[in-house]
């Protein structure tokens, strides 16, 4: 099933439901996508106006930016489904003699390197968004700042959100150099990324104020 096609209603039905996918990955590629799309508004709403023409070209390489990340997003939170499923089957394996347990430990690390490429993936789109945000507030038109402001807060939550769905999947790995590696990396992004949300949001804060 494509979750992305559904309806809003639709979705949060299905994500409040038993099923194991849509899940958390795939909702934080969503409300990165909500958080891009916000930024991206504010692009729309300053294309032609004349206050903003020196601005001009640099809107529209932005929105071109933001155009890719939502749609990449939209990608990841297909592919977040795609990768639980063979993880779910793993659990279900055999483990009776010494042969099943070495197959069940084979196919469960592999699926669990699966599992946290892609919120790892959606991490990294989440990045390049606040990055874009942090231009949209810096010029876009000023009527609409307080969207960037909403949209670049909702790409740091789906980037924390993102994050913990790594987290649950490297923490079960046999490998635990791999494993320190991809937190590694996700902690880095956190500890970077994080902070200059905040400050995007702050700044916009307080010319709202």
């Amino acid at each position: 099933m494509e979750f992305t096609k559904l309806s809003c209603e639709e979705f949060v039905t299905r994500l409040a439901s038993k099923d194991p996918v849509p899940g958390g990955g795939g909702a934080s590629a969503l409300v990165g996508a909500v958080g891009t799309a916000l930024g991206n508004m504010v692009g729309s709403l300053t294309v032609g106006k004349k206050k903003y023409a020196d601005v001009q070209e640099d809107i529209l390489a932005l929105k071109a930016k933001a155009d890719a990340l939502q749609e990449d997003l939209f990608l990841l939170a297909a592919k977040d489904a795609e990768v639980f499923e063979p993880l779910s089957k793993a659990y279900g394996l055999p483990k009776d003699t010494p042969e099943e347990q070495a197959r069940k430990a084979e196919v469960m690390e592999k699926a669990l390197r699966e599992c946290s490429a892609v919120p790892l993936s959606i991490m990294e789109k989440c990045c390049e968004a606040i990055e874009l945000q942090r231009e949209f507030a810096q010029k876009g038109t000023a009527i609409a700042i307080s969207d960037a402001g909403c949209g670049v807060i909702l790409c740091k939550a789906a980037l924390q959100a993102a994050a913990l769905n790594v987290f649950i999947n490297t923490k079960s790995m046999a490998d635990r150099a791999f494993a320190s590696e991809i937190d590694r990396r996700a902690d880095a992004m956190l500890e970077t990324y994080c902070s200059l949300a905040d400050q995007v949001y702050q700044s916009v804060a307080a010319r709202l104020r």
